[in-house]
Order: C-alpha cells, then sequence, then structure tokens
C-alpha cells in the first residue's frame, strides 16, 4: 500500500491514474484467490523473559500480511496490517456507520468498541485523516488504550478509531493498520502521536540497546514446507535463529535518513543478471506496506529485457512475463542498501496471472517518486532489521527456501 499523503502518479502509458495496492489486485485485473486460513494468535512472552513474537498471516499471494493486536481492557483482538511506510495506528470502530459495521462483520473484520474498554480514553478535540496512495481514505476520533503487542504492553497508545473508510478497506483484509515509520509522518491533528515502538521506547517496554522491531516475511509458496512458510514480527529483540539459518552471517547496517518520516537508504545501484547498473543518488525505502518492489522506469527495462517474452503492457499498465518461465531464464537481480547488493528470490518475480499466459511482474515502475519502494516482493528475500534507537536499517540475505519458481495462482 502506497501510504503517502500525495497520489501515485504513473509515468508508463496506461489506462489507470493509480495503481489499486489497497485489494493489491491492480484496478481488479486479476484478482488471486485468497488462502483460507485460521486467525493467528499471539505468542507471549518466552520463559526466560524476553519478548515474544507477532505472528503475521499473509493474504492473496503474499499481496499483504496482517498481524494480531491486543488493544484495551478486557483485550479485544483486531487484525492489523502492519506497515512502515505510514505511521498511524487506526482500527474499525463502532464510529462507524452501522452498514459499514455489518458488513464488515459479514466478511470477518474485528470491529473495536471502546465502551467495553475499562482503560480507553477519548483525546478531546484530535481527529485523524489519511489518504493513501491509491486513493483510499480513511478518518476519524483518537482515544488512548493498552496495546499488546507479542507480549509487550504499550501504555496510553493513541489510537485511532474509523468513523469513514473508503471501499478498498470495507472490501480488503484487516481490521486496520498498524504504522511502524517515524511519528513526524503521523495525521493526528492538532498534533502528531507516537508510533507503538516509539512508545516502547519511551515507556522503556524495550531495553535500550535494542530499540528495535524485524521483520520476517514468508511466502504462500512455501506454506507446504515445515516452518517455511512463516512470517512474524519481533520488537525489542533480533531473532538469532534466523540468523543462523542464513549461513550466521551478522547483519549489515546502512544508516537512515529519517528526514521525510520513513525508512530511507542509500541504494546507488542494482545488479540485473551480474551486469551492474549505476544508480548515483538513488534512495530506496523498505516498505512492508507495499507488496511490489517499485523502482525507476529505466531499471524495469533492464530487468525485464533480460526475460524471456517479457514486455511491458498497456492494458495493465505493467511489465508482465510469460507463465512458467524457468527459473534460468530468470536473471538475477539485486538492489543496493548502502555498499552492499541483496537480491531478489526468483520465486517472487511473478506477482499474479493476469490472462493469455503471462503474470503480472513484482517489480514495476515507481512511476514519479523519487525513490524505490522496496516493498514485500524484496523483503521476502531478507531478514530486515528497523534499528530505531541507532537509526539505521539491516538487512541479512535469507538463504532461498525453495528451487522452484511456482506460478501465481
Amino acid at each position: 500500500m502506497f501510504l503517502f499523503a500525495d497520489d501515485f502518479a504513473p509515468t508508463t502509458e496506461g489506462p489507470y491514474q493509480k495503481i489499486d495496492q489497497a485489494k493489491k489486485d491492480v484496478k481488479n485485473l486479476f484478482k488471486p484467490k485468497s488462502k483460507k486460513s485460521t486467525k493467528p494468535v499471539l505468542k507471549k512472552i518466552e520463559e526466560d523473559g524476553k519478548p515474544g513474537e507477532v505472528k503475521a498471516d499473509d493474504q492473496m499471494n503474499d499481496s499483504m500480511y496482517i498481524c494480531p493486536v491486543e488493544i484495551g481492557t478486557p483485550p479485544q483482538v483486531l487484525n492489523l496490517h502492519f506497515d512502515t511506510g505510514s505511521s498511524d495506528l487506526w482500527v474499525w470502530s463502532t464510529k462507524l456507520d452501522p452498514n459499514t459495521q455489518k458488513a464488515g462483520k459479514a466478511s470477518d473484520h474485528n470491529i473495536f468498541d471502546p465502551k467495553k474498554s475499562s482503560t480507553f480514553k477519548n483525546m478531546s478535540g484530535a481527529s485523524w485523516r489519511i489518504q493513501y496512495g491509491d486513493g483510499s481514505k480513511a478518518q476519524g476520533k483518537v482515544g488512548t488504550d493498552d496495546v499488546t503487542l507479542g507480549g509487550l504492553c504499550v501504555e496510553n497508545q493513541a489510537i485511532e478509531l474509523a468513523e469513514k473508510l473508503t471501499s478498498e478497506f470495507t472490501k480488503g483484509a484487516g481490521d486496520g493498520l498498524l504504522g511502524l515509520a517515524f511519528g513526524k509522518i503521523n495525521t493526528v491533528k492538532p498534533k502528531p502521536v507516537q508510533t507503538p515502538v516509539e512508545n516502547m521506547i519511551t515507556q522503556e517496554d524495550i531495553s535500550h540497546d535494542q530499540e528495535l522491531f524485524t521483520c520476517y516475511l514468508g511466502s504462500w509458496r512455501d506454506k507446504d514446507e515445515e516452518d517455511q512458510g512463516e512470517s512474524f514480527y519481533t520488537f525489542g529483540y533480533i531473532d538469532e535463529d534466523v540468523i543462523a539459518r542464513s549461513g550466521g552471517a551478522d547483519p549489515y547496517y546502512v544508516p537512515i535518513d529519517a528526514s521525510k518520516g520513513f525508512w530511507q537508504f542509500k541504494s546507488e545501484s542494482a545488479t540485473v543478471g551480474g551486469k551492474t547498473i549505476p544508480r548515483p543518488g538513488n534512495t530506496a525505502i523498505a516498505d512492508t506496506g507495499t507488496t511490489l518492489a517499485l523502482v525507476s522506469d529505466s531499471l524495469c527495462n533492464e530487468i525485464y529485457s533480460a526475460i524471456p517474452g517479457a514486455k511491458f503492457d498497456p492494458k495493465q499498465q505493467g511489465w508482465v512475463f510469460p507463465l512458467n518461465t524457468p527459473a534460468a531464464q530468470l536473471p538475477t537481480v539485486t538492489f543496493a542498501v548502502g555498499d552492499r547488493q541483496f537480491e531478489v528470490q526468483k520465486e517472487d518475480f511473478g506477482f499474479a496471472r493476469c490472462g493469455g499466459g503471462m503474470q503480472y511482474g513484482g517489480i514495476q515502475s515507481r512511476g514519479a517518486n523519487e525513490f524505490d519502494i522496496l516493498g514485500d516482493t524484496w523483503l521476502k528475500a531478507v531478514y530486515a532489521i528497523f534499528d530505531q534507537g541507532r537509526k539505521r536499517f539491516g538487512c541479512v540475505q535469507r538463504v532461498e527456501e525453495t528451487q522452484n519458481v511456482a506460478a501465481p495462482k
């Protein structure tokens, strides 16, 4: 999901003014079938006292990941989209009109009721309104309550209660969003509020030397392999088991520029099939709220020129290539994080079927944005460490978990 104040402006030929990332189906040109799964449950604090983890559940061919969050007393569980590209924590609420609530319950949305929480407090005069890059909107009032993430209780966290939602949210999965970018881009007025991670740091819920969270995104393709399809976030610690599974190398860190509120870092080169593509001055953001990897038009041309049968399809306003393209015919593609390259898994080159024996690519144009948006297509290949305390972003290249490139569903 493009979580920016301005609309996403495409630079490529086609009939669409925006790419719909809220439902992640590119303006309904294709609709991946949703995998039915049980709702995730919170893992509590481990016996040794360190914080636990929050499991994530992938939706619609990894188009988005939702995580269970406990809000209020007694706790009400809402499944939220964790998003490192925004800074608002908002939820479906009983302040929505009755018809929206009824439709939401019918489609398995959980709806937060502040009247049922003894710890909820209204923030008098506070309101919020957000518009995302796909044109979707949400707005409402604000209160505070206790929020529990993986056994960590954040007290008096600002909760943004939705009063109005556009159809992208009413028809999509999840019960709201939890922003993990920096609080300076929070939309609450008259004054922005702190994010859950910022409050964890202020309240010393996590240790001073581990003021960070991590992200590990699995794939629907690996669901039948034991533990390979897992997805989770950790708060306050790095999962050393993931490091060990990836060869034991230390994470590689790069300083971030948080001046715009994002997890933004230098990414001044890429490689395609072993060829280095210089990109002087280029930057990228790591964004769990965006399904695809979005890069410059020139880099898209380099990538898809190396795939037999690939082409730009104006009708879909995106790059497509033949279904069941063998892995051997796909180039190795890497994006720089600082001075080091991190590879995209070949199994994630194709996002979804789009007719005519073709599939929509997982790497697409960033449009008029001035920086790359490295979303889930790329993040599934790394273990990502968002070190808020030290203002740095860390990466570990994960060991490729499958040698087969499965066709999108």
